[in-house]
């Protein structure tokens, strides 16, 4: 068995003020109740909302402040991500990791803005895995990251066994993100502490799910702290013998029989894509998509034809 202690915090997260102290007294409090933690997970955007005029350069004092926690309660800490402003002007959403000596040892640039509402925040381009000593490998991505599973299939094929996802959500697609969460465990053979805040942080409901796809915790609608105790082990065998000693999915992956060419720009696999309209927020009273002629018919004259298959 190869034992790890992970916490979660789901907490109220203010828009107009930073929630730095409040957040240091709630590790403060985790640390006291539950002094075997060895890593602390908290939301998206907890230390100063989902605002971006309240991007901070990097590094900062806030940072500075979280190093020293991490270094005195002799622990793993992710303090959720803020918004980066860069030396360019360009706006990141952007997450550190930082190890029990109080050393920041990875950043991570969140890839999927959750536009076209984040219009104005940039993209990431560099994924994030970092190793705990005699323990194991883990991956970082940040709340819409997951809804793309090219970002955790990078990850997974670096070796990652732990997948820390903080979110902010809010909104009524939570149980849309929610399945997704528990089909990445499945799918990747892979823990996965999904995180998300309260208030202007999210509605809460955080979970836990190990690699077969089992919900070990979910929060409801109030503040939690929720630690647990994962063991690795079980993510290695699992991904040699299989799911319930059933689909090694990992494995049938490497192994596969084909490419896909829909990653390749110029292929024209993905002609129907180019086919969809702008990425932008709806208008009010948009006929977006319902007052256009099938895509299809397009694609089937460019490509000279493709044959529809017809049922009985």
């Amino acid at each position: 068995m190869t034992p790890f202690a992970i916490a979660g915090v789901q907490m109220h997260v203010a828009a107009v003020h930073d929630n730095v102290k409040e957040m240091r007294h709630r590790l403060d409090v985790l640390m006291a109740r539950f002094p075997w933690t060895q890593m602390v997970l908290f939301s998206e955007l907890a230390p100063f909302g989902p605002l971006t005029r309240y991007a901070q350069p990097f590094p900062n004092e806030v940072i500075d402040s979280f190093c020293e926690d991490a270094r005195r309660h002799g622990v793993w800490l992710i303090p959720g991500s803020m918004f980066e402003r860069a030396e360019d002007g360009q706006i990141y959403n952007t997450a550190v990791v930082i190890n029990p000596a109080g050393e920041i040892v990875a950043k991570y640039r969140k890839m999927f803005p959750f536009r076209p509402y984040e219009a104005d925040v940039s993209a990431g381009t560099e994924f994030c895995v970092f190793d705990v000593p005699q323990v194991g490998r883990f991956g970082l991505s940040i709340c819409y990251d997951i809804w793309f599973p090219e970002t955790t299939r990078q990850l997974t094929s670096q070796g990652v066994e732990v997948l820390l996802h903080p979110v902010l959500t809010g909104t009524s697609d939570r149980d849309a993100e929610l399945a997704i969460a528990r089909a990445t465990a499945a799918q990747f053979q892979c823990y996965v502490f999904d995180v998300n805040g309260l208030g202007a942080g999210g509605v809460g409901r955080s979970c836990v799910i190990d690699p077969s796809a089992t919900v070990l915790h979910q929060s409801a609608g109030q503040e939690d702290l929720f630690p647990f105790e994962i063991d690795l082990d079980q993510v290695r065998r699992q991904r040699e013998t299989g799911l319930r000693g059933l689909g090694q999915v990992l494995k049938s992956f490497r192994d596969r029989p084909v490419d896909f060419p829909v990653y390749d720009r110029g292929s024209g696999t993905d002609a129907y894509l180019q086919t969809l309209g702008p990425l932008e927020v709806p208008a009010q009273g948009s006929a977006a998509g319902l007052d256009a002629a099938d895509p299809r018919s397009a694609l089937n004259e460019a490509a000279g034809g493709i044959k529809e298959v017809k049922t009985a």
